[in-house]
């Protein structure tokens, strides 16, 4: 991530206990998982999307989320956090429970570098993206992230990358 310096130093050690909690642990798997970081949080710049979250209120999208009209500002509560952009009432909720904090109730904890680093390792292991990585299936991991391939070549770039730094 040639634009991550300064910001490096207190996502590394997080990073690397994340990685290693969520067994992101070859070659291949960490490849991937830092290039898409480094698209989704635009070089660990931003663990809070830059959005309002207000298109996540209403809609299929909201409803998908687990995002609810009557909860007036689900979209914006429970909008993009952590490292990969965690989104929406049900990822918070199944995050939270997961590394066994309240992240409903207090979803800016996301933007703290340790939970930044575990929610985005969290993602990664418990949508399957490890199996992904070993069968070199980058495009489908970046479907499962993303819902599409925005940022596709940017994606593919940080891989290139990774793959050449990592011993």
């Amino acid at each position: 991530m040639p634009h991550a310096n300064g910001r490096i130093d207190k996502f590394l050690t997080p990073l690397n206990a994340a990685m290693a909690e969520f067994k992101i642990n070859t070659k291949l798997r960490q490849a991937a998982f830092l290039a898409q970081l480094a698209h989704e949080s635009g070089e660990f710049r931003y663990v809070e999307e830059l959005a309002s979250g207000a298109a996540y209120d209403t809609g299929s999208l909201a409803a998908r989320l687990g995002n609810t009209p009557e909860a007036d500002g689900d979209g914006q509560r429970y909008k993009g956090r952590g490292l990969i952009q965690i989104t929406g009432h049900d990822n918070y909720a199944a995050c939270g429970k997961a590394l066994g904090i309240d992240l409903l109730a207090n979803p800016d904890l996301l933007e703290d570098p340790d939970l930044a680093c575990r929610s985005a390792a969290w993602f990664w292991e418990s949508h399957g993206l490890n199996e992904l990585a070993d069968g070199d299936r980058f495009t489908m991991i970046t479907r499962r992230i993303n819902g599409g391939l925005n940022g596709q070549a940017q994606r593919q770039a940080y891989y290139v990358m990774a793959q050449q730094v990592l011993v």
